[in-house]
């Protein structure tokens, strides 16, 4: 197939070989084909990408973490660089704003993402070294020594690319090359960010096949790239079923996957609240589910909301603005699809269409944001078809009888990412919340009160993860430095390893000035300095 764009496989950008088929972005404002035509790689390209990666993962584990971390710094200026030329790409291949979501919000995210595992490099703060001198046992995470592939979503063509993104970075902070499997939906932007990649890896003196980049793959050889002896570890976010498809793959090689995969992100309106300001939480309701045309994991997909005149008030309020609001346009024809197949299994199971029209009959990937009910006694019945996730700029409101039903509901749902609470600021929903708090604590990553769920702020702090199924594990976050660097990082434990022998990070002279629990105190001090 002539004329394809090249992919980056071991250690240079180079012309496709025995490709299985070819792709292009399209606009989503209209669904034509845009851009050069890209390879959908075969088994053959496939498998030299992942042998390429294996070649260089030990000289890449022994790297010095200041070329790393160099290499990482280096990214975010080029990325800085060529901003106007990235996010008109990113605007053309996605339909999102150019102005301010991507220039002004997405793109500083992800070289701040950058910059903040330069920093965990720097200080060793995701090496966690732990030094026990009355047993002998000296323990830090260090890396796989072997490869990680990161498949990127649709959704966030900057700060979650596989090329770019926060798995992208973490992995590379622990010192595992990247295969990265970018999401076809926006090959142009993918290709860029690659070339600046490579340039900056190559600048900092690091292997140049520590980065591989493939655009599609054939389906009959993903399996490769996931369940290969020789990769160390996956990150993946997208759909639940590609995700568990994937994962089957790397179990059956022993593979760590960590994956996002699916979230409703159940937001509880209390009673003191809504009397006190619900029209004004209608409207942050509103602006939160159709925000980037609901194409956000953390977006608000279901609400439960207590019967009652505030309650009726609430649910007027909304369904006026989603019937006011314009049509919006959603990435591809595969999401609009699967919307339409979401918002009719959830119809099918109980709920009712409170407002929002048909999408309309236009070119192109449109969709009109809509408004679904159901009682909370029918949500109890089916709870599982009712929690189905619907991509896009809809919501399903659940309407509680009281906090016994509520509290109900809440046990009632799957793990999520997210789950909020809605409190009035006199503490009269103080009890409610309380005796909310427990059942939702388990059930999600991030416990927010008193706003919506799609805000995800790049801190060490934040847990972007959650109970299965919105993630393949509870115990990781994929945003936030250096708690997300620790997917892809072996423990490593010395026992009565001589010091001479050990990692700098680990010796009695501490070397890297990096904090240490040494015998229950933390402390940056050589061992012999201590007491």
């Amino acid at each position: 197939m002539a004329g394809l764009q090249q992919v980056l496989v071991g250690g240079a950008w180079r012309d496709p070989v025995e490709p299985a088929g070819e792709l292009r972005a399209h606009d989503p404002a209209t669904g034509e084909a845009i851009g050069p035509a890209y390879p959908v790689s075969g088994r053959r390209e496939v498998g030299e990408a992942v042998a390429a990666a294996m070649a260089v993962a030990e000289e890449f584990s022994a790297a010095d973490p200041e070329r790393i971390a160099a290499f990482l710094d280096g990214y975010a200026a080029g990325i800085e660089v060529e901003a106007e030329a990235l996010v008109a790409l990113a605007h053309a291949e996605t339909g999102l704003p150019a102005s301010p979501r991507l220039r002004e919000v997405e793109l500083p995210r992800t070289t701040g993402q950058l910059r903040q595992a330069a920093r965990a490099v720097r200080e060793w703060s995701w090496a966690h070294p732990v030094v026990d001198t009355a047993t002998g046992l000296r323990a830090a995470f260090g890396p796989l020594g072997k490869p990680v592939t990161v498949f990127g979503p649709n959704n966030f063509p900057f700060a979650f690319n596989a090329i770019a993104g926060s798995d992208f970075a973490s992995a590379i902070a622990a010192r595992n090359p990247v295969i990265a499997k970018v999401h076809p939906l926006h090959p142009g932007t993918s290709e860029k960010l690659g070339r600046i990649a490579h340039a900056a890896l190559l600048a900092a003196g690091l292997p140049a096949a520590a980065i591989q980049l493939l655009y599609r793959v054939d389906p009959a050889c993903s399996g490769l790239l996931v369940g290969h002896a020789g990769i160390g570890g996956v990150g993946f976010t997208g759909g639940r079923a590609g995700g568990l498809a994937l994962k089957a793959q790397a179990d059956a090689a022993g593979v760590p996957f960590y994956a996002e995969m699916s979230s409703i992100n159940p937001v509880f309106l209390l009673d003191g609240a809504l009397a006190e300001r619900g029209d004004a939480l209608a409207q942050e309701f509103f602006a939160s589910c159709t925000m980037g045309s609901g194409q956000f994991c953390t977006n608000p997909g279901v609400i439960v909301l207590p019967r009652g005149d505030a309650g009726d008030a609430f649910l007027a309020a909304a369904a006026a603005r989603f019937d006011a609001a314009p049509a919006q346009v959603l990435f591809s024809a595969d999401g609009k699809r699967h919307l339409a197949q979401a918002v009719d299994a959830l119809l099918a199971a109980g709920a009712s269409r409170v407002a929002g029209g048909e999408d309309p009959d236009r070119a192109g990937y449109w969709v009109q944001p809509k408004l679904l009910q159901v009682d909370g006694a029918a949500f109890l019945a089916n709870p599982a078809a009712l929690q189905t996730e619907a991509f896009g700029p809809v919501s399903l409101v659940v309407r509680s009888d009281g906090a016994a039903q509520s509290q109900a509901i809440a046990r009632a749902f799957e793990g999520n990412l997210t789950a909020t609470l809605y409190l009035a600021g006199d503490g009269s929903d103080d009890a409610a919340a309380a005796a909310l708090v427990p059942l939702l604590r388990t059930r999600v990553g991030r416990l927010i009160a008193n706003r919506m769920p799609t805000g995800v702020a790049v801190s060490p702090a934040m847990n972007h993860g959650g109970p299965y199924p919105a993630t393949s594990h509870p115990g990781f976050t994929s945003v936030g430095m250096p708690g997300a660097i620790r997917r892809f990082a072996g423990l490593h434990s010395y026992d009565n390893v001589p010091d001479r022998l050990l990692p700098p990070l680990l010796r009695d002279a501490n070397p890297t000035g990096a904090w240490r629990l040494v015998d229950g105190q933390w402390s940056r001090e050589a061992i012999g300095a201590q007491g």
